[in-house]
């Protein structure tokens, strides 16, 4: 179990290409720029075709852990490298769909509001 402010990064490699990285604790102001550091250079690691985010055991995701997501986005896109955020807790599927970043960060299209 993590204190606050901790995040514990996991790396595998399941299948030649795939980095996989469990995250375990507080994707936040005080952890976050690690993770972003960890994924640009798994990124570019010659043959790295795919990165997985698991996000099973996330516990917080604060502002600045949602800027450096986009960031990762667009720092793995910018290397040909596709991302995925496996095993997302419900807490951040509403973080994600409240500030419109689902579709951009999933490619999961959010379903419409209904108008009463």
């Amino acid at each position: 179990m993590t204190g606050p402010g901790v995040l514990t990064l996991s790396w595998s490699h399941p299948e030649d290409g795939d980095a996989t990285v469990g995250m375990t604790g507080d994707l936040d102001y005080a952890t976050a720029d690690r993770l972003l550091a960890e994924v640009i250079a798994e990124a570019a690691v010659p043959g790295t075709e795919r990165i997985v985010l698991d996000c099973a055991e996330l516990v917080f995701c604060d502002s600045h852990g949602l800027a450096v997501l986009l960031m990762i986005r667009r720092r793995t896109a910018a290397a040909g490298v596709d991302l995925a955020l496996d095993n997302r807790p419900a807490r951040l599927d509403r973080l994600l769909a409240i500030t419109g970043t689902a579709e951009l960060l999933t490619g999961a299209v959010p379903q419409a509001r209904s108008q009463s």
